[in-house]
This record gives C-alpha cells, sequence and structure tokens, in this order.
C-alpha cells in the first residue's frame, strides 16, 4: 500500500492516514478480507507515530470499513465494498469541496438540485 501524507494539509494526521486508507480500498488496492500492514510498519513508512496510525485505524474500524482481529491483525471488513465506500467518497468530496470554499450546506443544495 502507497500511503502519502500532504504536510501542507491542515487537515489532521490520523485523518489524512485514514482517508489514504478509504482510498486504497475503494480503489480496490484492498479488497474485503485483505490484511492491512502492522500499525508499526505503516508509521515507520510514514515517519510518523505508531499511535497517529492507530487512531487513524480505530476510526475506520469504527466506520464499518476494518475489522480488528486479536492475532491476526486488521483487515478490511466483508462488508467494506457498499456503504462504506460510497461513505468514503462523499468524505473525498467534502475535502474537496472545502479546498474549493464550499461546505456541507453548499453540497447538500448541489445535490437537491441534481434530483
Amino acid at each position: 500500500m502507497l500511503l502519502a501524507l500532504d504536510l501542507n494539509d491542515a487537515r489532521p494526521l490520523h485523518e489524512q492516514v485514514a482517508s489514504s486508507i478509504r482510498r486504497a480500498i475503494a480503489e480496490g488496492s484492498y479488497a474485503p478480507g485483505d490484511r492491512l500492514p502492522p500499525a508499526r510498519d505503516l508509521a515507520q513508512a510514514l515517519g510518523i507515530n505508531a499511535n497517529t496510525v492507530l487512531r487513524a485505524l480505530r476510526d475506520l474500524r469504527d466506520e464499518g470499513l476494518l475489522e480488528f482481529r486479536r492475532g491476526r491483525g486488521v483487515s478490511v471488513a466483508g462488508r467494506a465494498d457498499g456503504r462504506a465506500q460510497l461513505v468514503a467518497r462523499v468524505r473525498e468530496l467534502l475535502e474537496e469541496a472545502g479546498k474549493l470554499g464550499y461546505g456541507r450546506d453548499d453540497l447538500i443544495a448541489m445535490l437537491k438540485e441534481l434530483s
């Protein structure tokens, strides 16, 4: 998995890590059931603290995207392909909209115009 962090991004590092993992799953780099590298390995590769990576992984677990299994590590949840991928794409849309000066309410208004 090739993750990259943008040090110029105002978002906290754990959010950037979570976003990168979401994107990798959404793009098919990881399929349901696939194991992710250990948090220590990810942290070392990114040059950040392992607790930062663990926080991102916990956030993704809480979203239903990842499963933690004692003794087996972290894997992509079996239901990660449906709603979780859509949520990941919506988060990316919100991030992109924020960079362009649009907020959540602006996006909701745009969606209502389309329906």
